[in-house]
């Protein structure tokens, strides 16, 4: 099978996994799409907590003491490549030179100590989201999974990726399409 052809670059969209599409690591994930392109893509999962860990425990591994700052205390399960590594997806009111990639005017991501010393230190950016490991996929292999009904793409609005409650956020970005969640079906139709 061909891959589809995705009419624009999906960098800075929202993946949202529809019912039945077989992985049961993204089953009602939203994945916030970092980065698109020919060569592949890569995505934090937004909405999956990571069991049993919040940010005392990043800190501690890391030796970086708490602080005063207001700094969310989720840690996400941002996918199943290296996740051991973290990733803090961000407004981009604060950027740090080379070690952040800024995605568009709404959101920036950086893999970097220096955010989180920030974050702590109540100096980094306003809005984060912290998450261990990222989704990826080759050249083709997202658009595959589009067009085998796999995923459904929207705008990714900050206040649903920073300020809506994890279990609300799959329901909140299909809602942002106008569809209500009940009447979604895992199963492909053609006309």
């Amino acid at each position: 099978m061909n891959p589809i052809e995705v009419s624009s670059d999906l960098t800075g969209k929202l993946l949202i996994a529809m019912p039945g599409m077989g992985d049961p690591r993204f089953e009602t994930s939203v994945v916030f799409l970092c980065a698109h392109s020919d060569e592949g893509a890569m995505g934090l999962m937004i909405n999956k907590p990571a069991d049993g860990l919040d940010i005392t425990d990043v800190l501690a591994q890391l030796d970086i003491e708490p602080g005063q700052g207001d700094y969310r205390s989720d840690v996400h399960f941002g996918g199943p490549v290296e996740h051991r590594r973290g990733f803090v997806l961000h407004s981009p009111d604060r950027t740090y030179e080379a070690a952040t990639l800024e995605v568009d005017t709404r959101f920036a991501m950086t893999a970097s100590r220096e955010v989180l010393d920030d974050m702590v230190q109540g100096t980094g950016p306003h809005q984060t989201l912290l998450a261990l490991g990222y989704a990826g996929w080759g050249p083709g292999q997202l658009e595959d999974e589009i067009g085998e009904n796999a995923w459904l793409t929207c705008d990714a609005k900050p206040e649903i990726v920073f300020d809506a409650e994890d279990g609300g956020k799959w329901e909140a970005a299909v809602r942002s399409l106008g569809i209500e969640p009940l009447m979604l079906s895992g199963k492909a139709g053609h006309a």
